[in-house]
C-alpha cells in the first residue's frame, strides 16, 4: 500500500511543524497513507512574510534562470513519475491510468511555463496617434504582481496544482499554496521538487488546513497581491466578498453539456462522451453531464453510450485494470444517490447504474429528466449524465445555453454550417468540436464566462493574469 512520511509544512524553504496534524486516507480503502500539520494564522502569516520577502528576488531574477528552474522541476517530477501517480491514485481515488496522464500532463507545464518565462514582453505604444501624444514615445512592460495565494481543489492534486504555480514562477512572482485538505500529499512532493530544482527559500510556501480559516486568512491579507483559485462557485463568491481590491482568476465549474447531431459518428462520441463522463468518478469541473441527443441521432446514441457505461471498471483506482474509483469521499457518494433518487421520484429512468458501494458511485445514464432536476441544473461532480431528446439544433443551443454556468461545450457534428452557428450562438469560455467537452490542452486559454469564473488559465494566458502592465512614457 503506498504511504509517505509524516510531513510539515514548507515555510521560506523549511518544513516545519504547527498545528494538529491532518491524517490524509486512501479513498478505495480507508486506510491512513499520511499525515501533516494545518495551518494556524501564525504558520500563514509565517508563510505570506516569506513570500513577501521572495518577491523582490524573484521579480529581479533573469528569465532564463526562471526557465532553468521550471525545466529542472519538470525532469525532477519525470524522475519520481510513478511517486507521483501513486500518490495520485491513493490520495484522490483516480484510477492509476489517469493519475499517469496526470502526471504526464503535469510535466507538460511545468515544461511550457519555462518556455513562456522567456517570452514575458511588452510593446510600444504610437502616442503621437494623438496630438497631444506628439512628441513622446511610450511601451509597456509586464511586471510581476508580488505575491500570489494559489488555492487548489482536490480533484487534480498535482496539474491543477501546477497550473497555478508554474506561471507564478514564470512570471517572477511568489506564492503560497493551499491546497485541498482531502488530497495535500502530492503538493508535498511538489515542493520536495521545486527546492531541489533550485526555487529560491521562500518562493514556494505550502500550507494546509480548511478553506473557512486557513483559506480565509490568505485571501484577506494585503500583502496577497493576487488569488488564484479552482473550487466551487459558493467559494468563488465568498473569495471575492473578503478579497478586497488584488487580481482575482476563478475557474469555478460547470453543468457541461454536449449536442449530438444526427450526422455525428455516434460509436466514437460514445465512447469518447462515456470517457468524459466518469474518468476521475465525474469529478472533472467539465466532465459531460448533460448530453442532447438530436432528433434521429437520440435511439442510436443512446442505446452505445449506455452500452460504453457499462464498459467502464469500477474498483480499487490501484488496480492497472480499472477505469473508475471511489469519489473523494463516501459523503459525496451518498449526496450523488439522493440526487438521483430524487430525480428518479421525479420521472427519470435509471439506464444503468444507479448503485453505490461505500465510497463509489456506478457510472449512471438517465432519461426523461427535465432541466429543474438538481442532476440536470446543477454540477453533479459524480458520474452521472443523462440524455435528453431534442427535435432540433436551434432547440438543442438553447437548452445547451440554458443556466448560469459557462465553462466548456462540446458539438459533434459533420456539418460545417452547425459548427458556424454553435460558435456563435454558445456563451462559453470553450466551445469543442467532436471530442468532449472534457478536452484540455494544458497551453490553450482555459476558463468560463458568466457564473464559471474569471480569468483564463493556460501558461501564457495566466502569465498575463499574474503580471501588471507597466507603462512608460518618454518625453522626447
Amino acid at each position: 500500500m503506498f504511504k509517505v512520511k509524516e510531513s510539515g509544512l514548507f515555510i521560506d524553504g523549511q518544513w516545519v511543524a504547527a498545528g494538529p496534524l491532518l491524517e490524509v486516507k486512501n479513498k478505495y480503502s480507508g486506510e491512513a497513507i499520511g499525515a501533516l500539520p494545518t495551518a494556524r494564522e501564525q504558520d500563514v502569516d509565517a508563510a505570506i512574510a516569506a513570500a513577501q520577502q521572495a518577491a523582490p528576488i524573484m521579480a529581479g531574477m533573469p528569465a532564463y534562470k526562471r526557465a532553468q528552474i521550471l525545466t529542472r522541476t519538470a525532469e525532477l517530477i519525470r524522475e519520481r513519475f510513478d511517486e507521483f501517480a501513486t500518490c495520485i491514485a491513493a490520495e484522490a481515488g483516480k484510477a492509476l491510468k489517469f493519475s499517469r496522464t496526470e502526471v504526464e500532463r503535469a510535466i507538460s507545464t511545468f515544461g511550457l511555463a519555462a518556455e513562456e518565462a522567456k517570452r514575458i514582453h511588452g510593446e510600444t505604444v504610437p502616442l503621437d496617434a494623438v496630438p497631444s501624444g506628439e512628441g513622446y514615445f511610450g511601451f509597456y512592460v509586464r511586471r510581476p504582481v508580488g505575491v500570489v495565494a494559489a488555492i487548489s481543489p482536490f480533484n487534480f492534486p498535482l496539474n491543477l496544482v501546477a497550473h497555478k504555480v508554474a506561471p507564478a514562477l514564470a512570471a517572477g512572482n511568489s506564492l503560497v499554496l493551499k491546497p485541498a485538505s482531502q488530497t495535500p500529499l502530492t503538493a508535498v512532493l511538489l515542493c520536495e521538487v521545486l527546492a531541489a530544482a533550485g526555487a529560491p527559500p521562500g518562493s514556494v510556501n505550502l500550507v494546509v488546513g480548511p478553506g473557512s480559516s486557513v483559506g480565509e486568512w490568505l485571501v484577506r491579507d494585503p500583502r496577497v497581491a493576487m488569488v488564484t483559485f479552482t473550487g466551487s462557485p459558493p467559494v468563488g463568491r465568498r473569495i471575492t466578498e473578503v478579497a478586497g481590491i488584488k487580481k482575482i482568476t476563478l475557474e469555478l465549474g460547470n453543468t457541461s453539456p454536449v449536442i449530438v447531431a444526427p450526422d455525428a459518428d455516434l460509436e466514437f462520441a460514445a465512447k469518447r462522451l462515456a470517457v468524459g463522463a466518469y474518468y476521475n468518478s465525474g469529478q472533472v469541473c467539465i466532465s459531460v453531464q448533460r448530453i442532447y441527443g438530436q432528433g434521429a441521432a437520440y435511439e442510436p446514441f443512446l442505446e452505445q453510450f449506455v452500452a460504453a457505461s457499462k464498459d467502464m471498471v469500477v474498483g480499487d483506482p490501484l488496480d492497472e485494470r480499472v477505469d473508475v474509483g471511489p469519489m473523494i469521499a463516501e459523503n459525496e457518494a451518498i449526496r450523488i444517490e439522493s440526487w438521483v433518487q430524487e430525480a428518479r421520484s421525479a420521472g427519470a429512468r435509471i439506464e444503468t447504474g444507479g448503485t453505490r458501494e461505500g465510497p463509489v458511485y456506478y457510472p449512471t445514464v438517465l432519461t426523461a429528466v427535465r432541466p429543474e432536476m438538481k442532476v440536470v441544473a446543477q454540477e453533479v461532480f459524480a458520474p452521472v449524465a443523462s440524455v435528453i431528446q431534442v427535435d432540433d439544433f436551434e432547440t438543442a443551443l438553447e437548452q445547451a445555453n440554458s443556466g448560469e454556468y459557462g465553462l466548456q461545450v462540446s458539438v459533434f457534428t459533420r456539418d460545417i454550417g452547425r459548427v458556424l452557428k454553435a460558435v456563435r450562438a454558445l456563451n462559453f469560455g470553450g466551445v469543442i468540436i467532436n471530442e468532449s467537452p472534457a478536452f484540455r490542452a494544458d497551453h490553450m486559454p482555459y476558463g468560463g464566462n458568466r457564473q464559471s469564473g474569471l480569468g483564463r488559465e493556460g501558461l501564457k494566458y495566466a502569465i498575463e493574469e499574474m503580471t501588471n502592465i507597466q507603462m512608460v512614457v518618454i518625453r522626447e
